[in-house]
């Protein structure tokens, strides 16, 4: 009736290319900013003027046992002397004491160099784990994040929220480059962690909310795949061309002044507005909707419109009873939301895992690799969209989760350097896919009336379960086969567990907690939507269920997912109306529902 996908939803679709930038900087920027050399030593000021590297190394590095110079030691002795002799080389002698790096240490980058945070402050051999901390505190603050930014856009409104988290990105990021010290900079880290979630996910969900459920699943992954994946793959050499991670850190948050000025063009989300008894407002950015898409509605459709929504808010107590613990009431259900929480857990850390291994598996090349590694999301964006609606949730997951691990257990037996980065791209590019598949599950699986809390619960166990990507990646300093074991056996144990909760596709999706309790009862284990027994297509009550994206129903559009439960018995209206006004009112509540 107003354009599922006309000029508004497209100009909402392009303003999202500047909070993709935003996501792309704050989700990898932190992994640029703590990269570590592979070539590095003690610095010894004394030797500094000594022409001859090999006969510098030789006077103050000792050998490991592989016949490697150490990265981490150096010879104690008087490098004064040595410093004024006139015979440099008589003083080497493998046989002395040695000590950890005291000066600092000297880098040996091939190519344009790069200066990171890591190699500034000296967070590399025994106090290499503080770069993993950094990391870990960012994800302490997307945990904290998501929840606080969560209730703030339920009280204050989309638009609120993500001005407030752009705020705190530019903030965060400009103290970032101003760093001075460990504590510093993990609390600046901290606080673009606050708004890692918000800044793409409240817009995201926004434009989704006025896209109608014929495009969602398109629109979900086509502006990943146009807009994210591309700009995952500049990012290196945005680092690159600036040189060092201060002034990364000052020129990638230049877009966010930009996106702080969202609230001038981006509309308020409907739905909130109606959940908040705002009808007045909510009719203004539909009119102004219909105005754009250039569709004709008469004025008594609007009218019947805004008293349905009227009614609907007037209802809304009824759906305030329901919490994330009545899904554990019952047995069924119980199952089902434990298992979305172990295979998003072990998806979330199977993702971040790989994202972060870029930065390991080919230390030499880390900025051509890092941008062949990002290069994966785009056809597996588009894979997604070309299977999921075909072949179903359950055997997707299924299979795309396994293969990830299945191909990182391949590289983890592979002793060729060059066989072993091939097998683990290729175990990134199934991780893009079961990542993209993993929430537009659990919510169709989650039953409407705890759909918002449900989903927005098993998000945050997921930031939880990123805490240990950090960790992870570090076994690469142990060796890169003990990093790659570890992300093949999750995606092998996430992929099995994904086959034992039921097929939404061409299913008639729960209202209820009864209804969740019954999903998939019926269901065998081998059902296959596309073929096979059970792939008959079941008609489902509300068709907006189909083919639901990966955000479109979830986190904050999930807490007002209320808006589109459809009530068992909706009075009528006392005053009498014509049969064709009957027939127009009907239309609107397909509307309503419909098209949400």
């Amino acid at each position: 009736m107003i354009g599922q996908f006309g000029r508004f939803q497209v100009m909402l679709f392009l303003f999202m290319i500047p909070f993709c930038f935003i996501t792309a900087f704050v989700y990898l920027g932190q992994i640029f900013m703590s990269l570590t050399p592979s070539k590095y030593y003690c610095l010894v000021p004394e030797l500094e003027h000594t022409q001859n590297v090999e006969l510098r190394m030789q006077l103050s590095i000792p050998r490991e046992k592989d016949g490697s110079y150490s990265r981490c030691r150096m010879y104690d002795t008087n490098y004064t002397e040595i410093h004024f002799a006139v015979d440099q080389s008589v003083y080497i002698n493998t046989s002395l004491p040695t000590i950890p790096c005291r000066k600092g240490y000297v880098f040996e980058q091939e190519g344009p160099p790069f200066e990171s945070a890591t190699m500034e402050f000296g967070w590399l051999c025994e106090n290499d784990k503080y770069s993993t901390y950094a990391q870990i505190i960012f994800f302490l603050g997307s945990i904290l994040g998501g929840l606080a930014y969560g209730h703030f856009a339920d009280h204050c409104g989309r638009v609120a929220a993500l001005v407030s988290s752009c705020f705190l990105a530019l903030i965060g990021s400009f103290a970032t480059s101003m760093s001075t010290d460990f504590f510093s900079f993990a609390m600046s880290r901290f606080l673009v962690g606050l708004s890692y979630d918000t800044c793409f996910t409240m817009v995201y969900i926004l434009v989704l909310e006025y896209v109608g459920p014929k495009y969602r699943t398109l629109v979900a992954n086509l502006s990943l795949a146009l807009f994210y994946s591309p700009f995952t793959m500049l990012m290196p050499w945005i680092a690159l061309a600036a040189g060092n991670w201060r002034r990364f850190s000052a020129w990638a948050s230049l877009p966010i002044v930009l996106a702080m000025f969202s609230f001038c063009v981006l509309s308020e989300s409907a739905r909130w507005l109606v959940s908040t008894g705002d009808i007045d407002k909510a009719m203004e950015i539909l009119k102004k909707m219909i105005r754009v898409n250039k569709k004709n509605v008469s004025q008594h459709v609007l009218e019947l419109f805004e008293s349905s929504c009227t009614q609907f808010y007037k209802e809304e107590l009824y759906g305030r009873d329901f919490t994330v613990f009545s899904i554990f009431k019952r047995k069924r259900t119980a199952l089902h939301m434990v298992l979305l929480i172990l295979i998003w857990m072990a998806m979330s850390l199977v993702y971040d895992g790989h994202v972060r291994a870029a930065s390991v598996l080919d230390t030499d090349n880390i900025f051509v690799f890092f941008t062949i590694a990002c290069a994966t999301e785009l056809p597996g964006n588009i894979l997604v969209i070309l299977t999921l609606d075909r072949c179903g949730r359950r055997w997707c997951s299924f299979a795309y989760t396994s293969l990830s691990g299945i191909f990182s257990l391949v590289g983890a037996c592979l002793k060729n350097p060059s066989h072993m980065r091939i097998s683990a791209l290729a175990g990134r590019f199934f991780a893009n896919m079961c990542y993209n598949i993993g929430l537009q599950w659990a919510a169709e699986i989650l039953p409407t009336v705890v759909r918002a809390q449900g989903v927005a619960f098993i998000h945050t166990m997921g930031f939880v379960s990123m805490l240990m990507s950090p960790p992870v990646v570090y076994l690469a300093q142990v060796s890169l086969s003990k990093m790659l074991i570890v992300l093949g056996v999750l995606g092998i144990m996430g992929g099995l567990l994904a086959l034992l909760l039921p097929e939404t596709l061409n299913h008639e999706l729960p209202q209820t907690l009864s209804d969740g309790a019954e999903f998939g009862r019926n269901q065998r284990i081998w059902h296959m939507p596309c073929c096979g027994p059970g792939s008959r297509k079941s008609r489902a009550r509300h068709t907006w269920h189909q083919g639901s994206s990966l955000r479109t129903l979830s986190k904050e559009e999930f807490r007002s997912s209320r808006m589109i439960r459809k009530s068992r018995s909706v009075p009528e209206d006392p005053s009498p109306s014509p049969s064709e006004n009957k027939s127009e009112e009907r239309e609107i509540r397909t509307y309503k529902y419909g098209n949400g």
